[in-house]
């Protein structure tokens, strides 16, 4: 198999590749051993890892501030055009949450100035299109696929979405009932109780990264709030574009222009840092569920960002951890002790904030107890008593790098990751960091990282189940506090 590739990349010399070609063929030689009929595993010999050429966009700044990325690919007849707006529901006040959520989902269901939602679904559909808008924590987003030959037409649609939402107030009626709707089921999903209670107890329940909407919440929302958020945050100079598909470069930057050019650049921002204040005092906490047959545990406290120092090395530490069904949670807590299906761990990165660092898993009621000590055991082993070997360091190196080239597997995936790297302020070589990072990191600095990063003695437990069965477990902590999650009626 591997002379076939050979022989192929000798008859192709003036013709490129398709680009995803040219990563199957990379994961081809990954995947051959350079020597012959080996009898094990371990005396499989793989050679070094080949250079991976990464197509760079071009970068663009408007005259009004907005960046624009493009990228060309003609391996298909297709666009896509993605952007990232300078806004989040973190920005929300407090007697408001879900107005953020409320104003990306209106954008695009209620129409512009020019079409109605409902006639903008029918034109979308006539082109085999679509134009999609949204806001999510830290970032807006809005999405464009078309067809090459019909780019400039709904380009132009997808800039007056951006640009002159009508907000139309039945929409904005049936997406607040959605959202209440949501709220009222908030209580049915054990892992979505588990995720927004944890992220209280280790942001600060006030926090704008733990809050959620209330019914009191999405009632004080009007009209009027979505057009004041869309002014003051959907203004060119807080814009990141980016475009790739079947296009010309100087055709598709002059669409661009004509585009959003005459769009008045807004005032220079100033976001204010978000703040979220983490618990450093060991607590219990439970959560009664009765309907539930298992106990869900998670223990843990603040992660960190992807600009500390350790980022690689913590990499490595969640590859050893949980990377797969080899690691260590999967391996003791699951498989030698059976005490899970479900188990997972590891240190969360955030791009501009910390993300949590939790071990987490599911369990028979009776076996709350000893799934607790088992997770608290494998944070502990990892720490200290047990640090990564060299082996565990060496084999979750390979599997991170040899997985490396499936994150850039296409055009849009490596656009994608450029605008989040100029959106959070990072280096556009960053892609490339990575695999060097991953290369570079040692053993030592691997356990060192285990040792600062994994706190047993700051660790929130959290539990959640019916009251008869965990009961046992729950009795021999001094002090457990118990969470309501009930759902305020107004």
């Amino acid at each position: 198999m591997r002379e076939a590739a050979l022989r192929y990349l000798r008859q192709v010399p003036r013709r490129p590749l398709p680009f995803v070609m040219t990563c199957a063929l990379i994961v081809l030689f990954l995947a051959t051993p350079v020597s012959g009929q080996v009898d094990t595993v371990e005396q499989l010999v793989y050679p070094p890892l080949p250079n991976l050429h990464i197509p760079q966009p071009t970068r663009v700044v408007l005259d009004n501030g907005m960046v624009v990325f493009l990228l060309e690919d003609h391996e298909l007849p297709t666009v896509q055009v993605s952007a990232r707006i300078r806004t989040g529901s973190r920005l929300e006040p407090a007697d408001k949450v879900g107005l953020a959520a409320l104003t990306g989902t209106v954008m695009r269901s209620g129409g512009t100035t020019t079409r109605t939602g409902d006639q903008l679904d029918d034109y979308l559909e006539s082109k085999a299109a679509s134009i999609e808008t949204g806001i999510g924590v830290t970032a807006g987003s809005a999405s464009m696929t078309c067809l090459s030959e019909d780019f400039s037409e709904v380009f132009t649609v997808f800039g007056d979405v951006l640009q002159r939402p009508r907000f139309d107030p039945g929409k904005l009626a049936i997406a607040k009932n959605r959202a209440m709707a949501g709220i009222a089921r908030q209580n049915d999903n054990p892992d979505g109780i588990l995720s927004r209670e944890f992220a209280k107890l280790v942001y600060g329940k006030d926090s704008p990264y733990a809050r959620i909407e209330s019914y009191a919440t999405v009632n004080n929302i009007s009209q009027q709030d979505l057009i004041d958020w869309h002014a003051k945050y959907f203004v060119p100079n807080r814009i990141i574009l980016g475009l790739v598909g079947d296009f010309q470069m100087e055709k598709a930057l002059d669409l661009v222009k004509r585009t959003f050019e005459a769009w008045p650049q807004g005032e220079p921002f100033h976001d204010p840092i978000v703040p979220y204040q983490p618990s450093t005092t060991r607590k219990v906490y439970y959560v009664e569920k009765a309907d539930m047959t298992q106990a869900k545990i998670v223990i843990g406290h603040l992660g960190l960002t992807r600009k500390h120092p350790d980022y690689h090395p913590v990499v490595i530490i969640n590859q050893i951890v949980a990377g797969s069904f080899g690691a260590r949670l999967f391996s003791n807590v699951r498989s030698q002790k059976g005490l899970a299906y479900d188990v997972n761990g590891g240190i969360g990165f955030g791009w501009d904030y910390p993300a949590t660092a939790s071990f987490s898993m599911s369990t028979k009621t009776d076996t709350t107890q000893a799934g607790v000590d088992a997770l608290l055991e494998e944070a502990r082993k990892i720490m200290e008593t047990e640090p990564p070997t060299e082996e565990e360091v060496q084999k979750a190196k390979a599997s991170l790098l040899n997985s490396f080239v499936f994150s850039v597997d296409s055009p849009g995936k490596i656009l994608g990751k450029f605008l989040t790297y100029e959106y959070f302020g990072y280096p556009s070589d960053w892609l490339v960091r990575f695999r060097t990072g991953i290369e570079k990191a040692t053993v030592d600095q691997v356990r060192k990282a285990a040792r600062t990063h994994i706190k047993p003695d700051q660790f929130v437990f959290l539990i959640m189940g019916p009251r008869q069965g965990t009961a046992p477990a729950l009795a021999r902590y001094k002090t457990v506090e118990e969470l309501d999650i009930s759902i305020p009626e107004s």
